[in-house]
C-alpha cells in the first residue's frame, strides 16, 4: 500500500513537471513555429530626395571621372644580389587638369618616387611620367597617354573670392578607398602651415571636410562642382582626420600649373633684386629699418633700369644700405619671406608698386616681375 502510494505520488510530481517544463518552452515553440512561415517586413516609402542630397550625388556623378588614384613605388637595391626592384611607396589622389593627360597632385604623393602609375575611375591602369614638381607649393604635374575615352577635365573655380561657410566637397581615396565623396565647409581662409621639409605654404584653405591619408591631391569642389583647391594636408594628433583639413587655393594652382608643364618647375617672380634673411636681420638689428634691404641688382632688369641701388661697402667695413624695400602695392614687408609671399601672388611680367626707404625718405616706383635667378 505504502509503495503504491509513493509511486501514485512520484509520477504526480513527475507529470507536473513535464507540464511545467513544457508550458515554459510554448514561448520558444511558438517562435520556431512562427519563424518558419515569416515573410519580409513591408516597405515603407521613402519619398523623394532632398533638394540637397539630388545635387551631391549628381556633383560627384559629374565629377567623379575627373579624379583618379595614383599609386607610386620606389627603386631599392638588393644588398646581396645588387639586383634593382622597385616596392610600393604610398598611395595619393589627383585629378585630370586638361584633355593631354596632364594630371595634377601633390609634391609629396611622388616625392621619393620612382615610378607611378594612375589608375581612372573605369578602371584602366596607365604608367605616368613626371612633368614638373614644385616642393614649394607641394604641387606636382604627371602626364599618363590615354588613347580612347579620355577622362574630361574638372573645371576650374577662383579661390580669392570664396567665404567661409560655402560648401566644400573632397573626392579622393583615403587609405586606399578609392572615390570616396567627404563633404563639408570653407571653415577659414589664408591659413600657412609649415611642413616637414621646412617650407612655409601660405594662404591655404580650411575645410572641415573629411580629408584622410590617401586624400591628398585630390580635388577640394564648391557646390557648382569647379576646383577650388588642392587637398594637402590634415592637422591631427593622430595622424587621421579631426576635422581640420587644409587645400592649396586654386589661384595659386592655376598659376604654377602652366609653369610646370610648360618649364618642368615653377619660376619664381622676382623683383630682379638680391636679398637675404640672415644678413637683413643682422641689419635689422643694426640699423632698425623695418623692411627688406637690397644687397645687390641684376643688371639689364627693370629695376636696374628704374635705379633701384643695393648697398655699398666701402674698405674699411662699413656701408650704405641702399634702398630697404618697405612694402609692396600698399602691403608692408619686414622680411624675405614676407617679400617672397606677396610677390607669389603675381605672375612674372605683372606690374607692382614697390615703396622705397632711401635716406631717410619714401618714394614709391613702379617695377614689372622677373623670374627669379638660380
Amino acid at each position: 500500500m505504502g509503495d503504491r502510494y509513493f509511486r501514485h505520488l512520484f509520477v504526480t510530481v513527475l507529470a507536473a513537471m513535464v507540464l511545467m517544463l513544457f508550458w515554459q518552452s510554448l514561448p520558444l515553440i511558438e517562435g520556431i513555429l512562427v519563424a518558419t512561415r515569416a515573410e519580409p517586413r513591408p516597405i515603407t516609402p521613402r519619398g523623394v530626395l532632398s533638394d540637397e542630397e539630388k545635387a551631391t550625388i549628381e556633383l560627384f556623378e559629374r565629377c567623379k571621372d575627373s579624379v583618379v588614384y595614383i599609386a607610386t613605388a620606389k627603386a631599392v637595391v638588393d644588398p646581396w644580389t645588387r639586383s634593382l626592384y622597385n616596392v610600393p611607396r604610398g598611395t595619393g589622389s589627383g585629378f585630370v587638369w586638361d584633355e593631354l593627360g596632364h594630371i595634377v597632385t601633390n609634391y609629396h604623393v611622388i616625392e621619393g618616387a620612382s615610378e607611378a602609375r594612375v589608375r581612372l575611375n573605369d578602371g584602366r591602369d596607365y604608367p605616368a611620367v613626371l612633368v614638373g614638381a614644385d616642393r614649394d607649393h607641394d604641387l606636382a604635374v604627371l602626364r599618363i597617354n590615354v588613347p580612347v575615352k579620355r577622362p574630361h577635365p574638372v573645371m576650374v573655380g577662383t579661390s580669392h573670392d570664396l567665404k567661409v561657410g560655402q560648401k566644400t566637397f573632397a573626392i579622393g581615396n583615403p587609405f586606399g578607398l578609392d572615390w570616396t565623396l567627404t563633404t563639408g565647409i570653407v571653415s577659414a581662409l589664408h591659413r600657412q602651415m609649415s611642413e616637414k621639409n621646412g617650407v612655409i605654404i601660405r594662404d591655404l584653405i580650411q575645410t572641415d571636410a573629411a580629408i584622410n591619408p590617401g586624400n591628398s591631391g585630390g580635388p577640394l569642389l564648391d557646390s557648382a562642382g569647379r576646383l577650388i583647391g588642392v587637398n594637402t594636408a590634415i592637422f591631427s594628433p593622430s595622424g587621421a582626420y579631426a576635422g581640420i583639413g587644409f587645400a592649396i587655393p586654386v589661384d595659386t594652382v592655376n598659376r604654377i600649373v602652366p609653369q610646370l608643364i610648360a618649364y618642368g618647375k615653377y619660376l619664381e617672380p622676382s623683383l630682379g633684386a638680391e636679398v637675404d634673411e640672415r644678413l637683413n636681420r643682422l641689419a635689422r638689428a643694426r640699423l632698425g629699418f623695418d623692411g627688406v634691404m637690397v644687397l645687390r641688382v641684376d643688371p639689364g632688369t627693370p629695376a636696374a633700369r628704374a635705379g633701384l641701388k643695393g648697398i655699398t661697402l666701402y674698405p674699411d667695413g662699413s656701408f650704405d644700405p641702399g634702398d630697404i624695400i618697405v612694402a609692396v602695392d600698399g602691403e608692408p614687408v619686414k622680411s624675405v619671406e614676407e617679400l617672397r609671399a606677396v610677390l607669389d601672388r603675381h605672375r612674372i611680367g605683372d606690374t607692382v608698386t614697390v615703396t622705397l626707404a632711401r635716406g631717410g625718405k619714401l618714394f614709391k616706383i613702379p617695377l614689372q616681375l622677373v623670374a627669379q635667378r638660380s
